[in-house]
């Protein structure tokens, strides 16, 4: 067997035991009466949306394929690009689909059988998602380089499959992230803070629309974001492979072919130890569900290492690459710890404590958590470019920081599987307590949406990191495309140009920060007046004997998410074109770096902040500091409510643009060296 058809037939089980989990999720008590009605409206809810969405999504699509065939005279990259986005759309679509069956599942399992049954279900719901986008970039990328990897000249068209998961993680990402979190805004604001009803009240017309955004936005989009970095780390891997000097790939490889063909097989490992990471959940599911989850993780990981290093062995590469790939395994789980302390742990009661004073307090201590929380992340990934550094041949270094991103991402598939199960749990919460299970189920599954807060909290960081490590492996590919064509071509800091495509990288975190926050803030204004409206014009709504326009409220966010989404997919595709076709490669590779940087101090700033206020609602809600119905709860929703954009719309959307921008310029490198200095150069 050709070792090249590997990572297909990794991709093909993968793929196949994701629909086995999905069939036995299927088979699973699916409810009757109420809560298969309520489960009903949120699927309905989310596949119009999904549908209306990707309509105007692959039309987008469509346009940069015909733009990609024009630039380049040949079908190779705008294939590849195509594939990409199909690849990238079909993992978010099945995974939400599933997610969307499993939480009603899960609703069932824990009033009939027990928390461990119902943790069961919901990590099950999970798994597909995460093991679906696994298996879809080892089959989209190795056929590609099955394709196109043996041939110098054509290895370059597996950039577009990166460029086209990109664009629809971005759409994916900020469609959702608008219409989750403006349903979750108005439901809010208008249930908890103005008519003083409980979180998921059946009256409340914003809660169906709160529950599909939740499937839209943390499942399928959370699975795009998580897919455009998972294959752009491997992408950059083998563009600066191809490019790299002889004298420097004889120091790290046997052959060439070794070392490009390596983050394929270290990815098709960390797949198969995510399957064994899922098992570990299963054998662990009687324990509590922290515990069940953090065996699943650490173990897959631990394996995975192991497994690494077997791999390098195999292909005859030089350990010093594997000590690359222990770097970003380490680097991504802890990470994901100082995550979990600053969204789960004594800062977060800090946060609600702020909440005696009223809602200043909180909004002062919560930034402050948020801006703290960006110091042990940026360390960690600040080392693991300097321990790259330290253990290969000088030049190579960012290679090494290619395959640590691969490292941190090769076990995507358990780790999205815990990231997806929150939403789940969260939504199985919402539909016990618009059926009115009792307070029994809702104990278990507010224990369950408990831990699902936290895994999406550390599911958001992971991200921030992978995505930080993948987009500076892209830009040093592209470094290395140009000067293959450029002799000399370099990123002198002491260079002017350089330096204004530094400031200009900085500015776009913070345009696409303001256009996301501002569409969250209109549509939720159009939100809580209709929600004002049906409690004030549908006679019987409150008391409970009439049922709200859950359709109207749906239609609401799906008109804003997709007009507003349009914009800053436009500008992180366009700016890349304009600035390296107008100024030239070099100040394009300034505004990488300075959008690099700002991406990603400003993503876990607004992650952990976001994530931290709404841990801190939910501590109050538990009793403390007055619980629910208090002012300090009051002052805590008010944090939530300026949270959630932060951690589900703008802070999600940096990591995507960046790996947007860095992927766009990877693409039209080879375009750019016939005229390095752009047209007005």
């Amino acid at each position: 067997m050709k070792i090249e058809l590997l990572p297909i037939l990794v991709g093909g089980f993968g793929l196949l035991i994701a629909l086995a989990i999905f069939a036995l999720v299927s088979k699973m008590p699916a409810g009757s009466g109420k809560v298969k009605e309520i489960a009903a409206q949120i699927h309905d809810g989310a596949m119009v949306f999904m549908k209306r969405e990707y309509i105007l999504l692959f039309s987008f699509v469509a346009v940069l394929a015909i733009a990609l065939y024009l630039g380049f005279q040949s079908w190779h990259t705008p294939f590849a690009f195509t594939l990409g986005a199909l690849c990238s759309g079909i993992a978010g679509y099945f995974g939400m689909f599933s997610a969307t069956k499993a939480n009603v599942r899960t609703t069932v399992a824990a009033n009939e059988q027990g928390a461990a049954q119902a943790l069961s279900v919901a990590f099950y719901g999970g798994s597909i998602m995460g093991l679906t986008v696994a298996a879809m970039g080892l089959l989209g990328l190795g056929t590609l380089y099955l394709m196109f990897g043996g041939d110098p000249h054509t290895v370059e068209s597996i950039h577009g499959f990166g460029m086209g998961a990109s664009v629809v993680a971005l759409f994916s990402r900020v469609g959702g992230g608008i219409f989750t979190k403006s349903a979750d805004v108005g439901a809010d604001l208008v249930g908890k803070v103005e008519a003083g009803i409980p979180e998921d009240d059946p009256r409340n017309p914003g809660v169906i629309a709160d529950n599909v955004g939740d499937n839209v936005g943390d499942v399928a989009g959370m699975g795009s974001d998580i897919f455009e970095s998972y294959c752009g780390s491997m992408i950059a891997c083998i563009a600066i492979a191809s490019t790299m000097s002889t004298t420097l790939f004889t120091q790290l490889a046997d052959n060439r072919a070794s070392l490009m063909f390596i983050p394929l097989a270290l990815a098709s490992s960390g797949l198969l130890c995510s399957v064994l990471g899922i098992l570990f959940v299963k054998m662990f599911s009687s324990r509590k569900p922290d515990v069940a989850l953090r065996f699943g993780t650490i173990g897959a990981t631990l394996i995975f290492i192991v497994a690494a290093y077997g791999v390098t062995q195999f292909l005859g590469v030089d350990v010093d690459v594997w000590v690359c790939v222990l770097l970003g395994a380490v680097g991504g789980v802890l990470i994901g710890l100082v995550t979990e302390y600053y969204t789960g742990g004594k800062p977060v009661r800090d946060i609600a404590q702020g909440g005696e004073t009223g809602p200043a307090t909180v909004m002062i201590a919560g930034l402050a958590v948020g801006m703290e929380s960006v110091v042990i992340p940026v360390i960690t990934l600040a080392s693991i470019i300097f321990g790259t550094s330290l253990i290969l041949p000088e030049g190579a270094g960012v290679y090494g920081v290619g395959i640590a991103a691969v490292g941190m991402l090769a076990t995507v598939g358990i780790t999205m599987a815990i990231d997806a199960y929150g939403p789940i749990a969260d939504n199985a919460g919402g539909i016990a307590e618009m059926a009115e299970l009792g307070a029994e189920t809702r104990a278990i599954t507010d224990g369950l949406d408990e831990v699902g807060n936290t895994t999406a909290a550390i599911g958001k960081g992971f991200a921030i990191g992978a995505a930080g490590l993948a987009a500076l492996a892209i830009i040093a590919a592209f470094i290395e495309v140009v000067s293959s064509e450029v002799p000399g071509f370099v990123l002198d800091i002491g260079d002017p140009k350089v330096l204004m495509g530094m400031f200009l990288g900085g500015i776009f975190p913070f345009i696409v920060s303001a256009m996301t926050m501002r569409a969250v803030g209109d549509a939720a204004f159009d939100m809580i007046k209709e929600i004002r409206r049906q409690f004030r014009e549908i006679p019987g709504l409150m008391e409970g004997n009439a049922q709200p326009d859950s359709k109207k409220c749906i239609d609401i966010s799906t008109k804003a998410a997709l007009r507003r989404m349009v914009g800053p997919g436009a500008l992180a595709v366009l700016a890349p074109v304009v600035v390296g076709f107008g100024l030239g490669a070099a100040p394009l590779g300034g505004m990488l770096g300075g959008a690099l940087i700002s991406c990603v101090l400003l993503a876990l700033t607004m992650a952990n902040a976001g994530g931290a206020w709404d841990n801190a609602k939910k501590y109050v809600e538990k009793g403390n500091f007055g619980g629910k119905g208090s002012d300090v709860h009051k002052a805590a929703v008010v944090g939530d409510t300026v949270g959630d954009p932060f951690k589900d719309t703008s802070g999600p959307a940096m990591n995507i643009l960046i790996n947007v921008m860095a992927i766009v310029s990877l693409v039209i490198a080879p375009l750019l060296a016939a005229n390095p200095n752009g047209w007005f150069g």
